[in-house]
């Protein structure tokens, strides 16, 4: 794609631009290779002071693919707010694969059919629902897939129904992966680390808890939210992330929590990321003998073997 060079009246410094806009704009190729300035990639810079951050990135590729090209995977599930697994590139999909793009930093996809797009920051970009498929596609892996279904979901970009439908009416490469994560997809996650544990539990075979709890007073008013939950046993797991031991504040919340559970006569099972990605095991064996402890009935003894493919522990 041929980019026309802009007038030193709207030559932004802040904004990628290329050499040649660079030269139209009376930067000499000595200015432009000096401490003031930053390479994105091949031929496309910016001011040394402006951080290089996926949005950057972003606007950075799309200068260099032809038009219907828009940003995708997992730069597009970035640019939506929420956490793929790492992809070290900027994802950029292509309408065909002969302007395909082969530079250090850019990894580029193209499709025989038209992928579902929408603008998002001023950039042409693939929708909550394409994203997720595109990754299935590329067998990011169930757990990171329901993370980014989780995530989206969570910051008002779509529903659980709409994963399900999109996934339901998808026959391209991924379409199994995306029909289950779809199904385990639910609202009202707070955090990856709770999409985590919650998917431990029930690849394991344990029953599934009902996300997001909120209980309240005698009097109806909202007194604490908790992750997760076995409402009818009045068991709580709840996942504390190590910054909590840090912050005296919510250390002092979190003893309060506890204080009012013990009151109310529920039981809380902790979880930290030692117990999802060092411990899994420990994990599933303490919320199981919860489980039977509260009178849960029906409660496997032994695991389901899935979650050892996706949570390996140490």
């Amino acid at each position: 794609m041929v980019v026309e060079a802009r007038n030193r009246d709207a030559f932004d410094p802040r904004e990628p631009f290329s050499r040649a806009e660079a030269r139209a704009a009376g930067l000499s190729a000595e200015m432009l290779l000096s401490k003031r300035f930053q390479k994105i990639f091949w031929d496309v810079y910016v001011s040394r002071d402006v951080p290089i951050t996926p949005l950057l990135r972003a606007k950075a590729v799309i200068r260099l693919v032809p038009n219907g090209s828009y940003i995708s995977h997992h730069t597009a599930a970035e640019l939506w707010g929420v956490a793929p697994p790492p992809g070290g590139a900027t994802h950029i999909t292509l309408p065909s694969a002969c302007g395909r793009q082969v530079r250090r930093g850019v990894c580029s996809h193209y499709r025989t059919r038209p992928g579902q797009t929408t603008l998002r920051k001023g950039l042409p970009i693939s929708t909550p629902e394409q994203t997720f498929l595109d990754l299935a596609g590329m067998a990011i892996g169930l757990v990171d897939l329901v993370v980014v279904a989780d995530g989206m979901i969570k910051a008002g970009h779509t529903s659980p129904e709409q994963f399900v439908d999109a996934a339901a009416q998808w026959s391209g490469k991924g379409c199994r992966l995306a029909r289950r994560a779809a199904l385990l997809a639910r609202k009202g996650v707070d955090s990856p680390q709770e999409t985590r544990l919650r998917l431990l539990l029930v690849l394991a075979g344990l029953p599934e808890p009902r996300v997001d709890l909120i209980i309240r007073g005698r009097d109806g008013s909202w007194r604490r939210r908790y992750d997760l939950a076995y409402e009818h046993l009045q068991l709580i797991i709840e996942y504390d992330g190590r910054q909590h031991a840090k912050d005296t504040q919510q250390w002092l919340t979190d003893i309060f929590r506890r204080e009012e559970l013990d009151q109310i006569r529920w039981r809380l099972v902790i979880v930290t990321s030692e117990g999802i990605y060092h411990e899994p095991l420990r994990t599933l064996e303490r919320v199981r003998d919860a489980l039977l402890e509260c009178g849960a009935v029906g409660i496997r003894r032994t695991f389901k073997p899935e979650w050892r493919l996706h949570f390996p522990g140490r």
